[in-house]
């Protein structure tokens, strides 16, 4: 159970989220792994609820649905899908993804991937 939200994001997940495409090799796949635990521990939390706060879209998604334009790049330099893995998330994103001002707030996740490149190649990961 995440008990305090601020710590597991900012300290725990954001850490491999950026590690995943800005990394190569053995520390790469150490990334990666540790990435997708905390995919988990986002799934598990979920469970079977609509909202992370249960049936109200609340801050939790808010916050979370912030950071969703950065799943494709994670997932694309990752080397995972988040759909395949995760299907409880995957159902969330979408949910979520039916509200118009969660839309109108998110980044282009293309041009963040384009972004990622220039960064990958600051990093020595291209």
């Amino acid at each position: 159970m995440i008990y305090d939200f601020d710590d597991f994001w900012l300290v725990q997940f954001y850490d491999p989220s950026w590690k995943v495409w800005a990394t190569m090799g053995e520390e790469h796949a150490a990334v990666k792994k540790e990435l997708l635990e905390h995919f988990k521990t986002l799934e598990t939390e979920l469970g079977d609820k609509p909202y992370y706060g249960g049936e109200v879209f609340g801050y939790l998604d808010i916050a979370l649905m912030g950071y969703y334009s950065w799943f494709k790049a994670m997932e694309k330099f990752g080397e995972f899908s988040i759909e395949t893995e995760f299907p409880k998330l995957t159902t969330w994103t979408k949910r979520c993804l039916e509200r118009e001002s969660v839309v109108k707030a998110l980044a282009d996740s293309d041009r963040i991937i384009e972004y990622v490149y220039v960064l990958r190649k600051k990093f020595g990961a291209a």
